[in-house]
């Protein structure tokens, strides 16, 4: 097989699996984990059933796949703008602003990741996209620990749990999806919490 044959294959490989994301999104979205079956997604998605499966494996890996799509403008990272800043606060504040970001664009597939996991496999995916959001917060942590007027009264461990606590999906759906506040007015509450545990002076 020529080079330029397995480049368009994983080409319409990459376009297919993106399609299927697309189609799934709205139909996870809309019926929830459960009700939403491969066979829907597939028709959805103009594919067939077993290419579904050929692609993804399963449909835990579907819902995986659609909660870590990324707009397609990609700005600088994070570790990037909390690098440049020279404060504390103002490198805390772009770190929420990311994160704020994310959280009210994955919001509405996390609930549905949360609703199902009394399933073994949403449950599985569940506890790795924590593990790994946990990961992201404590790197955060350990960038903005570089700052003058970082906190000695906790541990890194402690900013971290409270960091990741403050800007959870669970605490974003408390606040803007179930008391109405304004995306904005949580990360301004976010950040403003979280500089007095963490640049107190």
């Amino acid at each position: 097989m020529s080079t330029r044959t397995r480049a368009a294959r994983a080409e319409r490989a990459m376009a297919t699996r993106q399609r299927v994301v697309a189609a799934a999104t709205p139909l996870f979205v809309r019926d929830g984990y459960v009700e939403t079956t491969m066979a829907g997604i597939a028709r959805a998605a103009g594919v067939a059933v077993q290419t579904l499966y050929l692609s993804f494996g399963s449909k835990a890996a579907v819902l995986e796949a659609a909660l870590a799509v990324e707009p397609d403008e990609q700005p600088i990272g994070w570790t990037a703008h909390v690098r440049a800043e020279q404060e504390g606060p103002a490198a805390l504040r772009r770190y929420v602003e990311h994160v704020a970001a994310q959280v009210e664009r994955r919001f509405p597939l996390d609930a549905v990741l949360r609703a199902a996991a009394a399933d073994p496999e949403p449950a599985e995916l569940l506890d790795r996209t924590r593990r790994a959001e946990l990961a992201v917060h404590a790197q955060a942590v350990d960038e903005l620990a570089e700052k003058p007027g970082f906190t000695t009264q906790i541990s890194l461990q402690r900013a971290t749990e409270i960091v990741s606590t403050v800007l959870s999906h669970e605490t974003y759906g408390l606040l803007v999806v179930t008391q109405g506040w304004p995306p904005q007015d949580w990360a301004d509450w976010a950040t403003h919490h979280l500089k007095v545990d963490l640049f107190p002076a």
